[in-house]
């Protein structure tokens, strides 16, 4: 029997939905498979810490002192680590191990590439997070917005401290040590509460390097990053100095009363040497005091050049605390050590800057040539160094260009509004050729969870529209894929004055022309709080601003042979490369340990004689250095070796722009009245999505109340008392569908 035509068209189109349907299934297994690799390797972190955990909720404790600690100084401290080795097996060993695992940890989960595929279980997915973050349910003052994750885990670290003190203390109170025959027993007791409170600012150190550590793998996998943790630094560094300064003072006080003020500049050979902790004391000292609030927002260069007192200050601490309690805090100190020591390497690069491109309300978008290998997510930040204005100071600065879209460049915002800036601005504003600066990162979340909402709401005030910019930026990317779904998405920003709304026109790149964004579901709603409608300039009435400040002007810079493109610091692979530098130099200091222990301490001792106590920890804090600048070193140059050709060759190739200068985008003037849609824009879906409200601030409990949607995402930028008002919305009011973030990179 001979088919005809459509029995042919049938059977080939059976084929192909099975096809089809076969690639499908193939495709669902392995994102299953994927994902469940993924939870067992986050089973295993979980474990992990919290066994270290544990290990901290032990340690105070008398079973620990009576029953623990002889079995373990038996088998652990053996003729190569000596004192080190119960420390190091149950206090450093767990967190080094969860560093090197979780790069390789976070390589495959970038790789698999889990927030593309299927849609509807991506948007239930928390990418390589342990924990996921909730609403806000306390928005104090001193605080910020703490969601119920961060609260929990804050209230177990308080019960933490007081459960080691009280344990502390009742060992303690049972064996009193009497360093002065004669010395009454409530001095004896107020001298161990002192000594004690030492012990508790030590756990504290135990924690504070991990969110300063700009490029961590520990961060990610509880769902944070270098910017949004800064103010755990804040917190443990303010109960740590609060500590140690009772502490300090207490031993003062009790040396004062018992006649051993001598005490106070003792170096001893074999025992904790008093002279170092009053000097390490005394650095703190500034260092705390700038860095509160007030100082450190009024005068950041003063905060920011007394804060560099850290590196002696960490010194004299570990020569006083001594090799055991170094062991203790050694983990954060040895990575932020080595994500120190690659931002050094990496700022010593010039990096080639394109353009600069002055808005008339005094912002200014730098771009730089970009690896186009380099990826990076929305919100992420990049520091930045311009030797002729400090070849000290680093600033922070939102990227608002997208590595999809603009795969070659990478811009970011910076508001005139402080000295340093101003002193940008005002260079960039002369006739300039080329411009010297340095760069570090970007940093920034490893995933981003943000689109997968429904809808999302993004509330801003002033300069605080600029990570939004990036995320306006990814959502337009995302909607040029073929069967990807876009959130719908409000932008509602707050400006100060009219000039202001020229932010708005960094929402598209100016090189993106042939991308169609009329697909986005984008409304804006910009508010100008200090200007009236009849203060706008207009082409009919006087013009109140002068020209220079109703333009915009873009300035081209020639290439420089010795700059380079803005790309990973560590090659395409840099969590694998950072995972092998954490287990390297560990390892390292580890065989540097047991060797110089085994053939210069443990012979010393074994005679009968003591080591010089200082010295062990001089040994440990050498061997620590060397090790990390060794193995970050020679695989920096690997990369960098490798790596150079091809970017030097992407300079040569790179041809100067001719310099012009562009009049202000629509956006910024020549608005007409109150609540009116904007008009002839190049854009025209961004004209008809913008309204523009003259001399009134945004009723922010309407607005999100009145947002309908099963899931809707917030996110807030800008002044403390905005996102605080927003984040007590989200938490107080009725919808339950608000899911509050903030974005603050103010410290």
């Amino acid at each position: 029997m001979i088919r005809g035509p459509e029995s042919f068209k049938y059977v080939w189109t059976s084929a192909k939905l099975k096809n089809e349907a076969s690639q499908t299934s193939t495709e669902i297994y392995r994102y299953t498979t994927k994902m469940k690799c993924l939870a067992a390797w986050r089973f295993l972190f979980m474990l992990l810490i919290l066994g270290w955990l544990f290990i901290w909720v032990m340690l105070p404790t008398k079973a620990y002192k009576d029953a623990w600690t002889p079995k373990l100084k038996q088998s652990l401290n053996s003729t190569y680590f000596r004192e080190h080795g119960t420390n190091l097996l149950l206090l450093t060993l767990p967190v080094m191990l969860i560093a090197a695992l979780g790069c390789v940890y976070l390589h495959f989960a970038e790789k698999s590439e889990i927030a593309s595929y299927p849609e509807s279980r991506a948007k239930k997915s928390h990418g390589c997070q342990l924990f996921s973050r909730k609403r806000p349910v306390l928005v104090v003052a001193p605080l910020g917005i703490v969601n119920i994750v961060e609260l929990a885990f804050s209230a177990m670290f308080i019960v933490l401290l007081i459960w080691s003190l009280a344990n502390y203390l009742h060992t303690s109170f049972g064996h009193l040590h009497m360093d002065k025959p004669g010395t009454k027993v409530w001095k004896l007791k107020f001298r161990s509460v002192s000594l004690r409170l030492g012990y508790i600012g030590n756990i504290c150190w135990a924690f504070l390097f991990f969110p300063v550590t700009r490029w961590s793998s520990i961060l990610p996998l509880v769902g944070l990053s270098s910017e949004s943790s800064i103010k755990y630094h804040i917190w443990l560094g303010h109960i740590s100095m609060i500590l140690f300064a009772a502490h300090s003072i207490g031993f003062i006080v009790y040396w004062g009363m018992t006649d051993q003020m001598a005490q106070i500049l003792e170096w001893s050979k074999t025992y904790v040497p008093n002279v170092a902790g009053l000097i390490a004391f005394l650095f703190s000292l500034p260092i705390w005091a700038t860095s509160l609030y007030p100082i450190r927002r009024k005068m950041f260069e003063v905060f920011f050049d007394t804060h560099h007192l850290y590196i002696l200050y960490i010194f004299f601490y570990i020569l006083h605390v001594g090799v055991a309690y170094f062991c203790m805090i050694l983990p954060g100190i040895f990575l932020f050590l080595i994500d120190r020591y690659i931002r050094f390497l990496q700022s010593k690069r010039r990096t080639r800057l394109i353009s600069a491109r002055l808005l008339p309300c005094g912002t200014t978008e730098l771009t730089f040539s970009k690896n186009p290998g380099l990826r990076y997510n929305p919100t992420s930040t990049l520091f930045l160094n311009v030797p002729s204005i400090s070849k000290l100071q680093w600033h922070p600065f939102t990227i608002i260009s997208n590595s999809n879209l603009e795969p070659d460049k990478l811009s970011i915002a910076i508001k005139s509004q402080g000295s340093w800036s101003q002193k940008l601005y005002k260079q960039l504003s002369s006739n300039l050729d080329h411009l010297q600066v340095s760069t570090e990162g970007p940093y920034g979340p490893t995933s981003f969870h943000l689109l997968r909402h429904d809808a999302v709401v993004m509330i801003s005030g002033g300069s605080g529209i600029t990570p939004f910019i990036s995320i306006i930026r990814e959502i337009i990317y995302r909607s040029t894929k073929p069967n990807c779904k876009v959130p719908k998405v409000l932008l509602v920003a707050a400006f100060k004055n009219a000039a202001d709304l020229s932010k708005l026109d960094l929402l598209l790149p100016g090189s993106i022309t042939s991308i169609d964004v009329s697909q986005i579901q984008l409304e804006i709603e910009a508010y100008i709080t200090g200007d009236k409608e009849h203060s706008i300039p207009t082409e009919e009435s006087d013009n109140p601003y002068k020209p220079s400040q109703i333009t915009t002007t873009t300035r081209w810079f020639k290439p420089s042979p010795s700059d380079l493109p803005i790309s990973a610091v560590l090659g395409q692979n840099s969590w694998l490369w950072l995972g092998a530098i954490i287990s390297t130099s560990f390892i390292m200091f580890l065989l540097f340990l047991g060797i110089l222990t085994r053939y210069a301490i443990y012979p010393t001792e074994k005679r009968g004689e003591l080591y010089h106590y200082s010295l062990k920890t001089l040994w440990d804090m050498f061997f620590v250095c060397a090790c990390v600048f060794l193995a970050t070193s020679v695989i920096f140059l690997f990369q960098k070796r490798t790596s150079s050709a091809p970017e030097v060759t992407q300079i040569q190739n790179l041809e100067l722009p001719i310099p012009t200068t562009s009049p202000a985008g629509p956006l910024s003037c020549g608005v007409g009245g109150d609540d009116r849609e904007l008009e002839s824009l190049p854009c025209q879906p961004f004209v008809e999505a913008t309204r523009v409200h003259f001399g009134s601030r945004p009723d922010l409990k309407r607005i999100l109340f009145d947002i309908k949607g099963w899931d809707v995402g917030v996110v807030a930028c800008g002044p403390r008392k905005m996102r605080h008002e927003v984040a007590k919305i989200c938490s107080s009011g009725p919808p339950k569908n608000l899911h509050f973030e903030s974005v603050s990179f103010t410290w």
